[in-house]
């Protein structure tokens, strides 16, 4: 089903209550029950669903990634806005970027997004602003470092003022830093923190939000003995130092066409539930994203990860 087929959300809402009094819909096999919903969004990978001025939108991006490493390859790229009630396109902008991320504060919608090149990889994030959802602002948010690439990320408020996490491919192919701001506008990275996983190993996409006294990240495995695809990670923090791995994981895995991966995970809260954008695909020739639905509130879904009678491993990311 492409975007513009999808009815809205409040039919979303009522396709769960459908199918899990029909039974027909099975929970992951996990202590975090989701239920994934029958529908996909084709044309597009990287999204974050947001509600702005009482709407729910989706931010999401479109590059053809046929042409990688090709002239043109960054002008295939672009940033768009959907209406998640009509199905209608709302606006285009930031071309030439992708991996975009969406915060709203008060009566602005911020997207975070990585400049493209055509043959050598992502560069720098920059931050764009609107309050009409037409005319877009543009400024640096996150300089790369040397030969660094950078990808996905992903903001949140906490006591401090904003938090941004950040992927990138140094030091690890890939991990993910962080960054803070006062206003969403200038950044200062934070030093000495680099979550590199378990064993220093690929760590992805991270999306990251705050309910105190826990920040809360789900973010991109490799294939392990038990899921040869890629796998979403659930891990939660007190200081950004020290991370409890949810004892749950992996909390996304790939089922029945969905290809290799459920990657690239985005959440918001819409009317009582949260729901979980995610791509599948071969990470290859195809790709959809995909919705899962928890039955609560998003603070109650994170916590449903940490069983208290079941502590997860515990990683840091301090250099």
């Amino acid at each position: 089903m492409k975007c513009n087929d999808v009815t809205g959300a409040r039919v979303l809402t009522a396709v769960v209550v459908w199918l899990l009094l029909d039974g027909t819909a099975r929970a992951q096999e996990t202590r975090v029950p989701l239920v994934k919903l029958p529908f996909a969004l084709a044309d597009t990978m990287e999204t974050t669903p947001i509600v702005f001025g009482g709407r729910p939108l989706l931010v999401a991006n479109y590059r053809d990634d046929t042409k990688a490493n090709q002239e043109g390859y960054k002008q295939s790229m672009y940033l768009y806005l959907r209406d998640l009630t009509t199905g209608d396109e709302i606006s285009r902008f930031a071309e030439g970027h992708s991996f975009a991320n969406a915060y709203v504060h008060g009566d602005q919608l911020h997207v975070f997004a990585s400049e493209g090149t055509d043959r050598d990889w992502f560069q720098s994030i920059y931050h764009f602003t609107t309050t009409d959802l037409q005319t877009w602002q543009r400024e640096p948010a996150i300089a790369r470092e040397g030969n660094e690439h950078l990808f996905n990320c992903s903001v949140c408020r906490d006591a401090q003022g904003f938090l941004m996490a950040y992927e990138s491919n140094e030091p690890v192919t890939f991990c993910f830093k962080f960054a803070r701001s006062s206003d969403l506008s200038r950044w200062e990275k934070v030093p000495d923190r680099i979550f590199t996983g378990e064993r220093r190993e690929y760590s992805a996409c991270p999306v990251i939000r705050y309910f105190a006294p826990y920040y809360y990240v789900i973010y991109l495995h490799a294939a392990t003995a038990d899921h040869p695809g890629w796998t979403s990670y659930l891990a939660r923090s007190r200081d950004l130092d020290t991370w409890e791995l949810s004892p749950c994981n992996p909390i996304l895995a790939a089922g029945p066409g969905e290809g290799i991966n459920n990657s690239d995970v985005d959440l918001f809260e819409w009317e009582g539930r949260t729901y979980l954008f995610y791509a599948t695909g071969d990470q290859a020739t195809w790709a959809a994203v995909r919705v899962a639905m928890y039955d609560g509130a998003m603070q109650q879904f994170f916590a449903a990860g940490f069983p208290a009678d079941k502590p997860g491993v515990v990683v840091s990311t301090r250099q």
